[in-house]
């Protein structure tokens, strides 16, 4: 902590109003200030800088602590065809962004801002890079940030990240509609509205690309070791149209899609893609990856671990491990 010093003088105001006729553009307190910046720069330049080097460690030792108190929520917004990346702080919950969002749909024209971004004054531009740091920090349950939002105002959706299944995506009616009912009951706790919140948007979860959530991954087949990765096929059970932009939950066409994830083994995580192939119905095929962002990447990950220990009785790292040994344990083949 700075150890401040208030130092006070008393004089006349008659000596400080002559005083301050004959200072160029500063009061007598600026000028005093100055005058004790200027001794403190005449000090021994060792005793300078051992004082210097105390208060900057002191200072943002201050600046750490109070960091680590503060928390966040971050937000990525389209709308009209414009986005915006943005974090708040402290930041919101889920109840409180659907509220927000309540208001500013059914506002009366004129009565709300043209756009939702200015509901918030205190928003602060971040990076997409930071969004996404955001989010992973949000999937590790640290506290630290309390929500993380993408309201496509465009597409009528809105998702947030819930530490466990990752991202849950909602059409914005239901949304509003489940935070209208909540707020209803003056009298309810947090905890009571944030139950009757996911009570009511329970069973109303869309796929929405980009937005996979853990109710997308499961897996069928053997687990195959290929190129210094372990290939899960993943179970395409539920609205890839909408997931990745392809057209194969339809009956005009005989097409299907190939969904693989994959785990590195040298890495020891999930790649980053998926790796999908689409099969069309004259026989042809057509291969392409969709990236995963971090919350998709955590609950893969949750999800492969799962679904080893259904197959092999062992963790991921346990049966990489093994992989990796079986060759050094099999010696070197002598061919005849």
């Amino acid at each position: 902590m700075a150890d401040h010093v208030d130092i006070t003088l008393w004089i006349d105001r008659r000596w400080k109003d002559a005083i301050e006729k004959h200072l160029k553009d500063e009061t007598l307190q600026e000028h005093l200030e100055d005058v004790l910046d200027e001794m403190c720069n005449q000090l021994p330049e060792r005793e300078y800088e051992r004082i210097s080097a105390e208060i900057y460690a002191e200072d943002a030792a201050r600046r750490a602590e109070e960091e680590a108190a503060r928390t966040y929520a971050a937000y990525h917004v389209v709308e009209n065809g414009q986005e915006w990346y943005f974090k708040t702080s402290p930041g919101e919950e889920l109840l409180d962004a659907a509220e927000k969002l309540r208001g500013y749909v059914t506002a009366e024209k004129g009565s709300a801002p043209d756009l939702f971004i200015k509901l918030f004054a205190d928003g602060h531009p971040i990076t997409v890079q930071e969004y996404n740091a955001l989010t992973a920090l949000r999937m590790e349950n640290t506290g630290k940030v309390r929500g993380v939002f993408d309201l496509n105002f465009d597409k009528r959706e809105f998702s947030a990240v819930h530490i466990m299944d990752g991202w849950q995506t909602w059409a914005m009616r239901d949304v509003s509609v489940a935070a209208y009912r909540v707020t209803q009951s003056q009298f309810a706790s947090s905890d009571d509205q944030w139950r009757k919140l996911l009570d009511h948007l329970s069973g109303k979860e869309i796929t929405s690309a980009g937005h996979l959530s853990a109710r997308n991954f499961s897996f069928g087949d053997e687990i195959i070791e290929s190129d210094g990765k372990l290939n899960f096929y993943v179970q395409t059970e539920f609205d890839v149209d909408a997931a990745f932009g392809t057209f194969v939950c339809t009956d005009k066409n005989d097409d299907w899609l190939n969904v693989y994830a994959n785990y590195d083994l040298a890495q020891g995580k999930p790649c980053d893609t998926l790796e999908l192939t689409l099969c069309k119905g004259d026989g042809s095929e057509e291969s392409w990856s969709y990236r995963l962002n971090a919350a998709e990447q955590d609950v893969l990950l949750r999800k492969m671990e799962e679904y080893c220990q259904q197959q092999t009785g062992m963790s991921l790292h346990d049966y990489a491990q093994q992989l990796r040994e079986e060759p050094e344990q099999q010696g070197p083949v002598m061919k005849l």
